[in-house]
């Protein structure tokens, strides 16, 4: 049975101070804490800004032997299109610590909705692929266009892990399926606002999960447990500590199901 990793899309959160964080922890020891109660993160720094390596190196040395990391493509890569050598050999070098250390899972290109599925960016994402070869890759399309019969057995071809997600029924977006394509899966929740995912009032990414609204999930990862090495779960709605909450609801039911300890 698969291994699974349960985490979240970040985690150094002033307003997770209360909600998860104890009011008096320092900043410093949030990583420190964190662990544990998490096996796994899905660090998004790096799509904000390439860090120099010392920064990974501190990470890696503040986290458990076993500890695993998930790293996000920077925006320049993913949104920009931007694949030139010094870019590449960047953000390469950044991530050699956790790499050194043992802690390094791979990598997530998270794609804005409007990458559609057109023959130009299906070029871009193979020469992404080239160009981050031998790298684990995950790519988590926003928009429906993509979910063609062709697309499994490509990302398979090109070794591209299918990252599936939980978000709002909104129209073009991608719905909860999910796809096996590399030897592990991936699912990242971002929560159902709606009414915020458009420019409406508010942090789209807020909102707090239900347990009746994970239970679909839970059948999904039971499936894909018979199939994949890891399974890896990231909870995406980081206002105000609710990722870590949906996490550990996550959590609970799992092991309630005996699929996670």
């Amino acid at each position: 049975m698969a291994e699974i990793l349960i985490g979240t899309s970040g985690y150094s959160f002033k307003d997770w101070v209360g909600p998860f964080y104890p009011p008096d922890l320092r900043p410093v020891d949030f990583l420190p804490y964190y662990v544990q109660h998490f096996p796994a993160l899905e660090l998004n720094t790096t799509y904000y800004g390439i860090p120099k390596p010392a920064v990974l190196e501190r990470m890696a040395a503040r986290t458990p032997a076993g500890f695993h990391f998930m790293v996000k493509l920077n925006k320049e890569m993913t949104h920009d299109h931007g694949l030139d050598a010094p870019l590449m050999r960047e953000f390469l070098a950044a991530i050699e610590p956790l790499k050194s250390a043992g802690k390094y899972d791979g990598l997530l290109a998270q794609f804005p909705w409007g990458f559609q599925r057109t023959p130009e960016n299906r070029r871009f994402l193979a020469s992404l692929r080239d160009r981050l070869a031998g790298e684990p890759l995950f790519v988590e399309f926003r928009h429906d266009s993509w979910l063609t019969p062709e697309l499994e057995p490509s990302l398979k071809e090109h070794q591209i892990g299918f990252c599936a997600v939980d978000e709002p029924e909104i129209e073009h977006l991608l719905p909860p399926v999910t796809m096996l394509t590399t030897e592990d899966a991936y699912i990242r929740f971002h929560g159902r606002a709606a009414e915020k995912w458009w420019g409406g009032r508010g942090d789209r990414y807020d909102y707090d999960y239900k347990p009746e609204e994970l239970e679909s999930w839970v059948t999904k990862v039971k499936e894909l447990a018979d199939r994949a090495r890891r399974i890896y779960l990231f909870f995406n709605n980081c206002h105000a500590g609710q990722a870590a909450r949906s996490a550990k609801l996550m959590q609970q039911m799992l092991r309630q199901q005996k699929l996670a300890t």
